[in-house]
């Protein structure tokens, strides 16, 4: 991973009109953006990057840019779950830990090549606290967030594995031709070679 603020990339242009694109920094001032971006890093990511570990308590706020992030748990069998992906003018971040003082509950991966804004999540905090409208927006789009996670893990039960799929595509049209097969195959709890065959019997 490389990691440079704005001012010094060599896309500080194009990263500057993606943060306005972001779903929890559309509607900031020019003002309030350029306080912010003064503390933002950017971060080039590969594929399998991990930019946040499950465990630690040191955590940080990300904006994603460019490429698709995994929110994933892994159990001390090793086996792991695919909560949720993010790509484009999403944000992936560990707000709800940070605040109940625990440690991450989970890693935040990279699924493809990826570019992301980053500052230290108490930074982040300290910057909503002073502009409430922001952290409003921002504490909206956490919950929402996590219900979308419940909503995702109870289909898991619910659906049969052509249901699974048929909601993912329906919930997540821009990511569904993006997604590599076998992370879209964990990630509804089917194996590869089932999410192959639905799709080679018409079934999906």
């Amino acid at each position: 991973m490389i990691t440079t603020s704005i001012d010094n990339h060599g896309e500080r242009n194009v990263i500057r009109v993606q943060l306005r694109q972001n779903l929890v920094l559309a509607e900031m001032s020019d003002d309030e953006r350029r306080a912010l971006e003064s503390q933002l890093m950017v971060v080039d990511c590969h594929k399998g990057d991990v930019l946040l570990h499950q465990g630690v308590h040191e955590m940080e706020q990300y904006f994603v840019l460019d490429g698709i992030l995994k929110r994933v748990v892994t159990s001390s069998a090793a086996k792991e779950m695919i909560l949720r992906f993010a790509d484009e003018r999403d944000i992936e971040t560990s707000y709800a830990a940070w605040r109940l003082n625990t440690p991450t509950p989970y890693s935040i991966v990279c699924v493809t090549k990826a570019r992301v804004a980053k500052l230290p999540l108490p930074a982040w905090v300290a910057f909503m606290e002073r502009h409430p409208k922001t952290k409003a927006t921002f504490e909206y789009e956490v919950m929402r967030l996590m219900s979308e996670i419940m909503a995702h893990t109870i289909t898991l039960h619910l659906l049969d594995a052509p249901g699974r799929v048929h909601r993912f595509e329906r919930k997540h049209p821009e990511l569904a031709d993006r997604i590599p097969k076998k992370e879209l195959a964990a990630y509804l709890n089917l194996s590869a070679e089932t999410l192959s065959r639905l799709k080679q019997r018409g079934k999906i």
